[in-house]
């Protein structure tokens, strides 16, 4: 990402204008790789200049970013947004009605923590694991988590896809469905995964799990939903990426890592905040059903609970 983005702030004064990132800063961030050049110069200067933004006419912000007002048009509508004045409204609600106070952050990779020390490793881990859960709520929309919700009472079958640390995400919600005894279909192996996505129907419903939305074997299992008429569920990052794009429902997590060197950590944890909200809301539409069988589900396994200590 370009160093543009973080023009206005370095040192300590950059880290903490990380804090807490609004919802729009966060779009921003997923989509920025994917926008014209035009585009991520009026997303630079808004990134820059978030807490006076919405003070500023469309004529001013297109002088001062040097950009035309249509470029800023395009990235609104990028957004998700009808315009700069929706926009805006978005901005005041999160700046203004709905302040949050943060601790002091400090972000790292691997690199940095062994240079830094174990303690500063802790502290850095469980902030951005933090971080992953706080802005992964605030990327949720509750209209689609509903949605797929209902899309997954109603399927004949669950079919859960993912590779590498995601496949790890859709192991933990096939086990949370199959508690309730929704009819479900996971395994980590991709020619597996393969068998199942080429024998399904447009009654069932596909959960795609990929951080980045674009790697090969998720576009592949995504070409055949499609061909098969299947509806299909992306837990993904937000952006414009070929799984957000080709999917019925999108459930946008988020993923603060610093560097590659940090692995899969708080993406991980940004899907699993994702899982649990959509398990939670499956649980939710029928509920007396579910209560019920959960209970069932707690009592098999009793027996093999070993004594309290004394």
């Amino acid at each position: 990402m370009d160093n543009e983005l973080f023009a206005s702030g370095s040192g300590s004064d950059a880290q903490k204008s990380n804090l807490s990132k609004t919802d729009i800063e966060l779009r921003i961030y997923g989509v920025y790789d994917t926008l014209s050049n035009t585009e991520k110069k009026a997303a630079a200067y808004f990134l820059n200049n978030v807490e006076n933004i919405f003070n500023m006419p469309i004529s001013q912000l297109a002088c001062e970013s040097g950009v035309s007002k249509v470029a800023w048009v395009r990235l609104c509508k990028t957004l998700g947004f009808g315009g700069l004045k929706d926009l805006k409204k978005s901005l005041f609600r999160e700046l203004y009605q709905a302040k949050e106070k943060e601790d002091p952050i400090v972000f790292s990779d691997i690199l940095e923590a062994e240079q830094s020390g174990i303690d500063k490793m802790i502290l850095s881990v469980r902030n951005n694991s933090i971080r992953a859960v706080h802005d992964t709520a605030k990327l949720l929309d509750p209209v689609s988590v509903e949605t797929a919700a209902r899309k997954i009472l109603e399927a004949r079958t669950i079919r859960i896809f993912g590779m590498g640390a995601s496949a790890l995400v859709g192991e933990d919600l096939c086990s949370k469905l199959l508690r309730i005894d929704l009819d479900v279909r996971f395994f980590l192996e991709f020619h597996v995964q393969l068998t199942y996505a080429s024998n399904m129907s447009p009654e069932d419903v596909a959960i795609i799990i990929s951080t980045s939305g674009r790697t090969k074997e998720s576009l592949e299992i995504l070409d055949i939903a499609n061909q098969c008429g299947t509806p299909v569920i992306a837990l993904t990052s937000f952006g414009r990426s070929p799984l957000a794009l080709g999917s019925d429902i999108q459930l946008y997590s988020s993923s603060p890592e610093v560097a590659p060197r940090s692995g899969a950590m708080s993406s991980r944890i940004g899907q699993m905040v994702a899982v649990d909200v959509l398990f939670s809301a499956v649980a939710r539409l029928d509920y007396d059903k579910t209560a019920s069988i959960l209970e069932n589900s707690l009592k098999s396994a009793q027996f093999h609970r070993g004594p309290n200590p004394a």
